[in-house]
């Protein structure tokens, strides 16, 4: 059988040789989390905000029956104009590339492909969690956050979940969850949901610092680095969850159910901010793009990956 190819564009290429700092971008918030153009500017300007502080972007998707690690120009165009791509999660790689689609990539997805070319900085907005009213409906983030050796950021989970639930599954299996320069878990739209956080750091170089010695003991799980949104775009909590528990309400109503849940909620939560999330989650992004972009810097120079470039 024929391999599957890990399709490594040039300047990744070159960054992993040369040893410099590499951030990983997921792509789900292309094809599933924002509207067309929207959702191309802010392709755009997320690895724009990368290589401004110094470091190398790798917008991670699956096309023409490859896994994508960084896109060119026109590969970025082409996802963000694609008429029904493919939701990826883990379970869905094989599928998606026999089957050729184009697809974007899920928290989980993406800390996959990172890890296996090399790339320990994934920046992302919020990852999946415990959805409310339904505790086994468990994201593969989650899981993938134990097990794979990945510094995420991100502005904590997004706020359509059960947070408190998502916290105790993350202590569960292992996962240092890290505030940056912050002392409260933030609510992806807002800088706090109310809960506190063991664990702080106030630098880029602490991050990394932190993250090199957690997995030099032999650590597996990755890092979760917690960044709240600006300030100027944050939104309070209460205004969210009022919004939050009509979109979960009309979801039952429609009766939208598995992976199809995360872009509805988001959605329906945007129409009734009145576009108010949508410039939050913008802000969001890019500043976790700067956040992690800063951290790869202080990364330590990793080993020539160039036996995954190929193919696995």
């Amino acid at each position: 059988m024929e391999k599957i190819r890990f399709n490594i564009q040039h300047d990744v290429q070159q960054a992993m040789h040369f040893g410099l700092p590499i951030v990983a971008l997921e792509s789900t918030v292309i094809t599933h989390g924002l509207p067309q153009p929207v959702n191309l500017r802010l392709a755009q300007d997320m690895e724009a905000t990368v290589r401004a502080q110094g470091a190398t972007p790798a917008t991670i998707a699956l096309m023409d029956g490859s896994v994508k690690v960084g896109l060119s120009s026109e590969e970025l165009e082409q996802l963000a104009g694609a008429v029904n791509p493919h939701k990826v999660s883990l379970r869905d790689f094989g599928y998606a590339l026999e089957k050729r689609l184009t697809g974007g990539t899920t928290v989980a997805a993406t800390m996959f492909v990172a890890e296996k070319v090399g790339i320990k900085v994934f920046a992302t907005g919020g990852i999946g969690g415990v959805h409310r009213n339904a505790p086994f409906d468990v994201s593969a983030d989650l899981m993938q956050l134990s097990r794979c050796p990945v510094l995420v950021v991100c502005a904590g989970a997004k706020a359509i979940l059960d947070l408190p639930a998502t916290m105790e599954y993350l202590e569960t299996q292992g996962v240092p969850v890290i505030g940056y320069q912050t002392n409260d878990f933030p609510a992806f739209y807002s800088t706090s949901s109310g809960m506190k956080l063991n664990l702080r750091a106030d630098s880029a170089e602490e991050v990394a610092k932190i993250a090199e010695t957690h997995w030099s003991l032999g650590l597996k799980s990755g890092i979760l680095l917690v960044v709240p949104p600006p300030k100027e775009t944050a939104i309070p909590a209460k205004e969210v969850e009022l919004w939050v528990e009509e979109a979960l309400r009309q979801a039952q109503v429609d009766g939208v159910h598995g992976n199809a849940t995360t872009p509805y909620l988001l959605a329906k939560v945007n129409a009734l901010s009145g576009g108010r999330s949508m410039k939050t989650n913008i802000a969001l992004l890019l500043n976790n793009a700067k956040v992690a972009a800063q951290v790869a810097g202080f990364m330590r120079p990793k080993s020539n990956p160039q036996h995954f470039v190929q193919e696995i």
